[in-house]
Parts: C-alpha cells; sequence; structure tokens
C-alpha cells in the first residue's frame, strides 16, 4: 500500500518507519522538505506531491497548523481516507490545554476542512512509540481506540492498527468521539509525570454481568 505521511516531526518519522518496516511504500510530505528529517529509505516531498498515488493518508502535522494545512490541499485528500493522529494542543499558558474541546474537536475541524475526505481518529491517546509498536507496552495487553463517521474508512484503519499489533481497538463512534479522546491528553499527561514514562496504554476491565 502506498502511504503519505505528513509532517516530518517525531510522530510522523514514527509512524512512516513502522510503515516501511511493514512493506509499506512510504513519502512523507512536509513544508520545507530540503531541511527535513526522515527514516532512511523514505522520500521527503511536498505535502502535494506526498498525496500524488496515495492509497493512505496519515496526519501527523503539529496539531496548531492542521486545519490550514489540510484545508490547503482539500481537492488532492477527496475520497481519501486520513487518519488523524494529531491533538489540539496549547502551551502558551505554561501548562497544557487544549485549543478545542467539549463541542467540537480537532479531527472535525479537519473533517470540515476536507469535506470530501474520510477522517479516522485514532492513536493519539498514547506516545508514538506505543502507537506504531503496541507490543513493546505490557506485551500489547492494552486498548486503542478509532472514531470517524465513514465505517469502510474505519475498518480499512483497523486493519493497519493491526498490522501495527494492536490487538484491542475500540471504536467509539462516529467523529464526534474524537472530542472525548482529545480530551484524554490532559489524563495522559499527569499519568505521564506521574508514572515517570511516556510509554504505557489503557487496559480496559469490564464486567458484563446482569
Amino acid at each position: 500500500m502506498k502511504v503519505a505521511v505528513l509532517g516530518t516531526g517525531m510522530v510522523g518519522n514514527g509512524h512512516a518507519e513502522r510503515l516501511r518496516s511493514l512493506g509499506h511504500d512510504v513519502t512523507m510530505g512536509t513544508r520545507n522538505p530540503a531541511s527535513a528529517e526522515a527514516p532512511d529509505g523514505v522520500e521527503v516531498t511536498s505535502y502535494r506531491e506526498a498525496l500524488r498515488d496515495a492509497d493512505l493518508v496519515v496526519n501527523a502535522v503539529n496539531g496548531a497548523v492542521a486545519v490550514e494545512v489540510l484545508q490547503g490541499l482539500a481537492d488532492a485528500l477527496a475520497g481519501r481516507i486520513v487518519i488523524d493522529v494529531t491533538n489540539p494542543l496549547d502551551f502558551s499558558s505554561g501548562h497544557l490545554e487544549l485549543f478545542v474541546c467539549n463541542t467540537d474537536s480537532l479531527a472535525e475541524q479537519i473533517q470540515r476542512a476536507v469535506p470530501d475526505a474520510h477522517v479516522v481518529k485514532t492513536c493519539n491517546t498514547v506516545n508514538v512509540t506505543v502507537q506504531v509498536d503496541p507490543a513493546s507496552v505490557g506485551g500489547g495487553d492494552h486498548a486503542i481506540f478509532v472514531a470517524g463517521d465513514n465505517r469502510a474508512a474505519k475498518a480499512e484503519v483497523t486493519d493497519l492498527l493491526r498490522e501495527y499489533g494492536w490487538e484491542t481497538i475500540l471504536d467509539v463512534g462516529d467523529l464526534t468521539g474524537a472530542r472525548a479522546l482529545e480530551m484524554m491528553m490532559p489524563v495522559w499527561l499527569r499519568l505521564s509525570d506521574a508514572l515517570g514514562t511516556y510509554r504505557f496504554g489503557y487496559r480496559l476491565v469490564t464486567d458484563r454481568s446482569p
């Protein structure tokens, strides 16, 4: 499968390297290809060029500019599945806040900016090293979540998550579910401070008895 990873930061590089190791044809897109770093064997080019013939798109652009960047690519993203792994993080006050929450989400803003694409929210609730290699923490005995309006798109993203090694994948519904997933970030940061590591996951235990 040909995958375009938009964004060449730590998250984009993590996904690009993992996808390439799984045998996918990966191209990374960025505003400044000449100064960007990428895993060995992965081409870096412009956002638009990276999208050429892509079967799947991973949006790892900084959340603060994601809507602006993707809106400018709306025509190229039409009909494509966009896996949104970003978060609406704002540290301008000196501590973590979300610049959108409760009644909207960054994923929904992206979907409105690219109305002809199929946005699926996932992976934003854990560190990138865990996103792409869940077995590296607790043998993979923890959960990842997906939200999106298009069932077929969610099914394809779920297949990719299984390639990454995820076994427990919970569908939290339509794209409004991204609000809850993004609002997990303040909890995630508090937990990371308490645990002394970013490398952890969420294991859900239920009682389904009457």
